[in-house]
């Protein structure tokens, strides 16, 4: 399956998840959507990632000089670990970031 597919399959399991009720595992989908994302941008640039966890890739694009500042916040949110209450911050979507991080990085 190309990353296109396991993208999809990913966004589609964080919709069905948070439509469930079920907010922490739609946050590990919209992670690992977006971690497939991030290492897709850095096979196309000839660069191996971090590692094959999407949080290391995606904490590998913090770091990436080539990433516009503006994208930064975004990808901070996708690596933002949840508060005693098991929440993040309000107004942040996890699975809208990795869709913007996808239509960044690698669009169509």
């Amino acid at each position: 399956m190309d990353w296109r597919a396991q993208f999809k399959a990913e966004i589609e399991k964080a919709g069905q998840a948070r439509a469930r009720g079920n907010e922490g595992q739609a946050r590990v989908c919209a992670r690992r959507a977006a971690g497939l994302v991030a290492a897709e941008f850095y096979a196309r640039r000839g660069l191996a990632p971090v590692s094959s966890s999407a949080i290391d890739v995606l904490r590998q694009l913090m770091t990436d000089p080539s990433l516009p500042a503006d994208l930064l916040p975004l990808v901070d949110h996708l690596v933002q670990q949840v508060n005693t209450d098991f929440k993040l911050p309000p107004g942040i979507d996890l699975i809208a970031e990795a869709r913007r991080l996808r239509e960044y990085l690698l669009p169509d």
